[in-house]
C-alpha cells in the first residue's frame, strides 16, 4: 500500500482555533479511496467537527478493523494515536484501551463489513458495556475490497451493479445499538456535512456509548440504480427528524427570546446540543418511540437520518465498574497489586 503524506507548511493566514490549530492540523495522509467515494466525506466531517471542538489532536484516540472504512482514520488526525486491529475486532481492543487510559477520547470507525459481519458481536457487547466512546459505522452496504457483494447492512430487495437481487434481510445497526442500550443514537448521509458534522460534535460530547450509521454510497459498486444506498436513492427517501447545532461551552449570555421548538440538551462536558425537532411528534429521548418511528418509516421505504436518541444523564463502563480516577495505566505496582490482607478480605468476601 502506498501512503501520500500531506505537505506540512500552511499558509501563514489560515484561521486556527483557540489552541493555535488550524484544519489542517486535524489532516492525516492523502486518501487512496476511490475519487466520490463518501467515505471521504466522512473523514472531512470528522476533521471539522474536531477543529470545530478545539480538541487536542493528542488526546484522541483512533481505531478500526478491516475494510475501506477502516482504512480511512490515515486519512484524518495524523497527530493522534491510531490502531488499526485484526477484522471486526475493533470495539474490545477499543474497550481495553479506554479501561487503561480513560482521559483519551475513544473514536472507533467501521464498516458494514467490519461490524455486522464477524465484528457483529463485539459491536453489541461494547454498545452494552456502555464504553465511552463514539463508534461510526461507513455504511455503504458491500464489501468494497472483495468486488461488491451483498454486505450484513443490504437491503431486501435491493439490487447489487450486475443486477442481482439480495434476498436475505439486512441488519439495522441503528435498531441494534437502540436494543443495546446505547445512550446516544444517530443516522446520517456522508453528502449532508450540514447534519453530519454537528451529530459527530455532540457525539464526541457525549458521555457514555455513542453511535451514529452513516450510509456511505461506494462509487464503484453501490451507486446505481436499484441500490438503496446510492446517492440519488438517498436524497430522494431521506427523513431528517431533527435539525442540530452545537453550542461549545463560554462564559454565559444572557438573552431574552419567545419560545419556540428548539429543545436544548446539556451534555457531560458542559456544551449543549440545540435540537431543532423537524418531524412532527417525535421525541428523541424515548428509545421504544425512536425503535417503533424507525420500523414505521422503514415499512414506508424512508431513511430516517438525525438524532434519534440521546441519553443526557448516560453512565459509562467506568462508573458502572467503580473504577478509579486515576488512569489505570498510570497507577504504579504498589497501587495495583493488592496486600494479603487486602486479598484474604477479598476471598473471604466470595465464599
Amino acid at each position: 500500500m502506498t501512503y501520500i503524506t500531506k505537505p506540512q507548511l500552511h499558509h501563514p493566514k489560515l484561521a486556527a482555533n483557540s489552541l493555535g490549530y488550524t484544519r489542517r492540523d486535524y489532516e492525516g495522509s492523502v486518501s487512496t479511496l476511490c475519487a466520490g467515494c463518501g467515505h471521504d466525506s466522512i473523514s472531512a466531517a470528522i476533521i471539522q467537527a474536531c477543529y470545530e471542538l478545539e480538541l487536542p489532536p493528542h488526546r484522541i484516540a483512533k481505531l478500526s478493523g478491516i475494510g475501506c472504512s477502516s482504512k480511512t482514520p490515515d486519512y484524518f488526525l495524523g497527530n493522534s494515536h491510531g490502531f488499526n486491529t485484526v477484522h471486526g475486532r475493533m470495539p474490545s481492543v477499543l474497550t481495553g484501551a479506554n479501561l487503561a487510559n480513560r482521559d483519551l477520547i475513544y473514536l472507533g470507525v467501521s464498516g458494514d463489513g467490519d461490524s455486522a459481519s464477524i465484528g457483529l458481536g463485539q459491536f453489541a457487547h461494547s454498545i452494552r458495556r456502555g464504553v465511552n466512546m463514539l463508534y461510526i459505522v461507513e455504511n455503504n452496504g458491500v464489501y468494497g475490497l472483495t468486488k461488491g457483494q451483498f454486505s450484513a447492512t443490504s437491503d431486501k430487495g435491493s439490487k447489487s451493479k450486475k443486477g442481482v437481487v439480495n434476498h436475505d434481510a439486512g441488519i439495522d445497526l441503528v435498531m441494534l445499538a437502540l436494543q443495546m442500550g446505547a445512550t446516544f443514537v444517530a443516522r446520517s448521509f456522508s453528502g449532508d456535512k450540514a447534519q453530519l458534522v454537528p451529530l459527530i460534535k455532540a457525539a464526541l460530547a457525549h458521555k457514555g456509548a455513542a453511535f451514529i450509521d452513516c450510509i456511505s454510497p461506494c462509487v464503484q459498486f453501490n451507486n446505481h440504480v436499484g441500490s438503496t444506498k446510492s446517492y440519488d436513492y438517498v436524497r430522494e427517501h431521506n427523513e431528517a427528524v431533527n435539525r442540530l447545532d452545537v453550542v461549545v461551552p463560554r462564559d454565559e449570555i444572557q438573552v431574552d427570546y419567545a419560545p419556540g421548538t428548539t429543545v436544548p440538551v446539556t451534555q457531560h462536558d458542559g456544551s449543549i446540543l440545540q435540537l431543532h425537532k423537524l418531524a412532527q411528534h417525535y421525541d428523541p429521548s424515548d428509545r421504544v418511540g425512536a425503535l417503533a418511528y424507525l420500523q414505521a418509516r422503514q415499512a414506508l421505504g424512508e431513511i430516517v437520518t438525525g438524532l434519534l436518541f440521546i441519553d443526557p444523564e448516560a453512565r459509562d463502563l467506568h462508573e458502572n465498574l467503580d473504577t478509579v480516577d486515576v488512569p489505570l495505566n498510570s497507577l504504579n505496582e504498589a497501587e495495583l497489586v493488592p496486600s494479603l490482607d487486602v486479598l484474604a478480605k477479598l476471598n473471604a468476601s466470595l465464599r
